[in-house]
């Protein structure tokens, strides 16, 4: 059993390239459990490889990724056992649209054998509650506004119990007027303990709910700090005009 320890996230000089296009450049990070990292910078900047490659749904290059313990490197580790632990929330909801929202819900635990269908219904139906979305629970997903996808899976990370959630860009692909109950329901995860990352462009969610920002561009880490200390008081000339520009 791998021991607990207080950064539930180790990543030492990652390296991601396609071809000759050196996407991320030996970045090193260490996220603490219960931590709420938020990951701004330009677009192409390489934010949302990185947070793939936390799980393993892009392959490094070169360096280690740790997480929670295990060595994402070694032989040993099953990955598919650990990215049970981890739940990812896309910017474009990777539902099964012709599956009703329970059902979405519920597919995963079930499959893995982790949870009875019963078990799984109840729980499925919990979340949909904290999520605004009870009463969607037999509703087909595509006849749902973009926001409402968006709750459902969160809700569906959730019902896994996972250690840790990756958030990537979870608002970029909505209406104006659904970000906020998106981001309502991510600052309640927050509160309640979850370990989370969170690449986005809102920059107002990042100033009032992480406690650690990182500034990304050109592959690495630029910059990275309190919300304060990153918003407020930046020391790097590229973070001072990326933020001169978006805030």
């Amino acid at each position: 059993m791998a021991k607990k320890t207080e950064n539930i996230i180790k990543v030492r000089d990652l390296q991601k390239s396609y071809g000759d296009n050196h996407v991320i450049k030996g970045v090193d990070l260490d996220v603490k459990r219960n931590q709420v990292m938020v990951i701004i910078g330009p677009s192409g900047s390489g934010k949302s490889t990185f947070l793939r490659m936390l799980n393993h749904l892009e392959e490094p290059t070169g360096g280690n990724i740790n997480i929670d313990g295990h060595d994402l490197n070694s032989k040993e580790t099953d990955i598919n056992k650990v990215r049970e632990k981890i739940g990812m929330v896309f910017q474009h909801f990777n539902l099964f649209n012709n599956l009703n929202v329970i059902d979405n819900l519920t597919l995963a635990p079930r499959e893995l054998g982790l949870m009875s269908q019963e078990e799984a219904e109840k729980k499925a139906r919990q979340y949909l509650k904290r999520v605004g979305l009870s009463d969607k629970a037999e509703v087909k997903v595509d006849s749902l506004s973009g926001g409402q996808k968006q709750r459902v899976a969160i809700a569906r990370s959730l019902v896994m119990n996972p250690d840790v959630m990756l958030f990537d860009e979870p608002t970029s692909a909505l209406d104006p007027e659904m970000v906020g109950d998106v981001l309502g329901v991510m600052k309640d995860v927050a509160k309640e303990g979850m370990t989370m990352l969170v690449v986005t462009h809102e920059m107002g969610f990042a100033k009032e709910v992480a406690d650690h920002v990182l500034f990304f561009d050109q592959g690495h880490i630029i910059e990275q700090g309190t919300p304060e200390q990153i918003f407020d008081h930046p020391q790097h000339k590229r973070t001072q005009d990326f933020l001169s520009k978006v805030l």
